[in-house]
C-alpha cells in the first residue's frame, strides 16, 4: 500500500465514524428550528450537546491515532492518549476502560500504535466489555499490551492477518487501521502478537526495540 492509498482509507474511516454524530447535529438543528415547545427544545439542545461532544471526542482520538501529531514533539503526554481513549469509548458506557501506563510521556509512534491497537480491540467488543490498555519501558524497548474481555469478541480474520503480517495483496478499507498498526511496529523493527482466535480473551501485544 502506498501513502496515498493509506490516506484515502483512513479518510474513509474518519468520515464513516463522524457521519453519525454530525448527522445527529444536523437533525437536532432542524428540529430546534421548527420546535416551539420548551421541553422539546430542551431535549433538542441536549441532543446537540451530546452530538457535538461525540464529534469532538472522535476528532481528538483520530488526530492522535491517525494524524501526524502536530503540536507534539517527539514524545506525547500519555494523559492526552488516555483522555482520547476515554472520550472515544467512555461516553457510551458499553466499554469499561483500564489504563495501565505509568510513563508520563512515550514516543509519538508508540502512542499512535497503542491507540490503534486499542481501537481495534475496542471495536471487537461488539457487546461491550472491559478494555485494558498498558505500556511500559523495559530494558531499552517498549512493551505495549491491550486486553479485551466481554460477552462476545469478534476480530475479523482479515484484521487479524493484517495486524500480524501486513496482509496480502490489496488492503480492504476496514483493515486500514490494522495495516497502519503493523507498519508502525515494523518501522522500528518491532512485532505484533495476538492471542489465539479460540481464546475467550483478546490479547494484542507489541514490542518496540530501541524505543525505551
Amino acid at each position: 500500500m502506498n501513502a496515498l492509498d493509506l490516506a484515502s482509507l483512513l479518510c474513509s474511516r474518519l468520515c464513516h465514524d463522524l457521519m453519525s454524530p454530525v448527522g445527529a447535529l444536523n437533525n437536532g438543528i432542524e428540529l430546534l428550528a421548527d420546535e416551539t415547545d420548551d421541553d422539546m427544545r430542551e431535549k433538542c439542545l441536549e441532543l446537540l450537546a451530546d452530538s457535538a461532544r461525540a464529534t469532538a471526542n472522535k476528532l481528538k482520538f483520530f488526530r492522535l491515532a491517525f494524524g501526524a501529531g502536530g503540536g507534539f514533539g517527539d514524545e506525547v503526554d500519555t494523559r492526552e492518549a488516555q483522555a482520547a481513549l476515554d472520550g472515544l469509548f467512555g461516553g457510551e458506557g458499553k466499554i469499561e476502560l483500564g489504563w495501565v501506563v505509568e510513563d508520563d510521556k512515550l514516543p509519538k509512534g508508540a502512542v499512535r500504535l497503542l491507540l490503534n491497537l486499542a481501537l481495534l480491540a475496542g471495536d471487537a467488543l461488539v457487546r461491550g466489555g472491559h478494555l485494558d490498555v498498558g505500556a511500559e519501558r523495559q530494558d531499552g524497548h517498549i512493551e505495549l499490551a491491550v486486553r479485551a474481555e466481554g460477552p462476545r469478541i469478534l476480530l475479523d480474520p482479515v484484521l487479524r492477518e493484517t495486524l500480524a503480517s501486513g496482509g496480502k495483496g490489496t488492503i480492504e478499507p476496514r483493515a486500514a487501521g490494522a495495516w497502519l498498526a503493523h507498519s508502525l511496529a515494523a518501522e522500528v523493527g518491532g512485532s505484533i502478537r495476538l492471542s489465539d482466535p479460540t481464546s475467550d480473551v483478546l490479547m494484542i501485544g507489541a514490542t518496540l526495540p530501541g524505543q525505551g
